[in-house]
């Protein structure tokens, strides 16, 4: 094989991989903006996260919010309702799981698993009934004092746990923490 042929082989070869990796970007190019159209908008992303101020929740009242389109129960429980929560057993409930964002969480239904504050009295979850997706009443609405359903007849306790009617499931707890002590962080 002459010098010239072993150029022109190396030369070819060059060719091959400089057209190839051209197509391989320009293919990349086409399909990157169908790729990135998948992404959630910028106005779904700010709502991934909101701040919610608390300092005019007053003791047994409940302060509703929209989160990621759905309703968020914020509700300041009176003593008696965190007694009322607290004196449940776990064999008396429904859906003994502790649901974190519609997440098994492995804790049980405890209340004080599902409360912001370890005192009890900051209880923060899901307003949509875990039947068919409805927005159950509050102040102490249904047979537990805690939540009801007027479309199905599910009854929610004084920590929105399940505890009559066809719901499956507590209403879920969403990710919260304080921030400060007049300002809730949802998600």
């Amino acid at each position: 094989m002459s010098h010239v042929e072993e150029h022109e082989g190396t030369r070819r070869d060059f060719l091959y991989y400089a057209t190839g990796g051209a197509g391989a970007v320009a293919a990349g190019a086409a399909v990157w903006p169908l790729v990135n159209q998948m992404n959630p908008s910028a106005d779904v992303q700010a709502l991934s996260s909101i701040r919610v101020d608390i300092s005019g929740v007053e003791v047994g009242t409940q302060l509703t919010v929209k989160w990621r389109g759905k309703p968020v129960f914020i509700r300041r429980r009176t003593q008696d309702e965190i007694d009322a929560g607290r004196a449940v057993t776990m064999d008396e409930l429904v859906d003994p799981i502790a649901r974190n964002n519609n997440i098994d969480s492995g804790a049980d239904a405890e209340d004080k698993n599902r409360t912001l504050d370890e005192a009890g009295e900051w209880l923060v979850m899901m307003g949509v009934c875990t039947h068919l997706g409805c927005v159950p009443l509050g102040d102490g609405s249904g047979d537990f004092g805690g939540w009801f359903c007027p479309c199905h007849g599910s009854h929610y306790d004084t920590a929105g746990r399940i505890r009559k009617g066809p719901a499956p499931e507590n209403l879920p707890v969403p990710i919260a923490a304080f921030e400060g002590e007049t300002e809730i962080i949802l998600g």
